[in-house]
């Protein structure tokens, strides 16, 4: 999600405090109560409740697994939206910088290890797509100082496929969409190692040359100390 606080930008509609300043806690509030922020807080809570929603009376119920889908719905849905207000907005915060990936993250998780769980996905899906995901956290990590990896168009493809597919196993399908639903899933799986792949190319090639460049950088300073 965001980057720049609301407030920081005219857009928090905070009023000022004697002497033309904005009081901190102000500021602090305006920057975190925004709707972006909301929609991902939302997006955390559905977790838990779409856990139960999908495990209930068994967790073979088509009822309940359809309750358990419209849960899932809004959460990806909610991921379509809260970024996009915060980019569009300048809702950009550092709460919503933690919190978007982890909220993605925890409700496909969660869906992955409960379909696994009960025996509707196999066990080396969820570990694949999990490793990925959490693969490519930890390299964000170990690249962020020299630099932000853009998302590609892949990667978007990879979030939609997914997402189609996870709600598909969700939903209680049989007979020709339950055919469907597994060729979708292979399409995510694929998309999910090839998106990675490139991913860890770009990381490697962006930390090489944020290396040269500090190393070009610790060269030309005692150079000029010389002169």
């Amino acid at each position: 999600m965001t980057g720049v606080p609301a407030s920081a930008a005219g857009g928090s509609g905070a009023k000022p405090v004697r002497g033309g300043k904005l009081g901190a806690a102000a500021v602090n509030q305006a920057s975190l109560w925004n709707i972006a922020n909301l929609l991902t807080m939302v997006r955390l809570v559905l977790v838990p409740g779409f856990v139960l929603l999908l495990l209930h009376n068994g967790g073979y119920d088509p009822v309940w697994r359809s309750f358990a889908w419209a849960a899932f719905a809004i959460a990806m849905i909610t991921d379509l939206f809260d970024g996009h207000l915060a980019r569009t907005y300048n809702l950009v915060t550092d709460f919503g910088k933690i919190a978007d990936p982890i909220a993605d993250k925890a409700i496909m998780g969660a869906a992955l290890i409960c379909l696994s769980y009960l025996g509707d996905l196999p066990w080396w899906v969820t570990g694949v797509i999990l490793f990925r995901e959490l693969g490519i956290t930890v390299m964000r990590f170990w690249v962020i100082r020299h630099g932000v990896i853009p998302a590609s168009r892949g990667g978007k493809m990879k979030t939609l496929a997914q997402g189609t597919a996870v709600g598909m196993y969700v939903l209680a399908l049989t007979g020709p969409l339950a055919t469907l639903r597994f060729w979708v899933m292979a399409v995510a799986v694929l998309l999910t190692v090839l998106t990675g792949l490139d991913y860890v190319r770009q990381a490697v090639v962006l930390r090489r040359s944020g290396l040269a460049a500090e190393r070009a950088a610790e060269g030309r300073a005692p150079a000029e100390s010389e002169r």
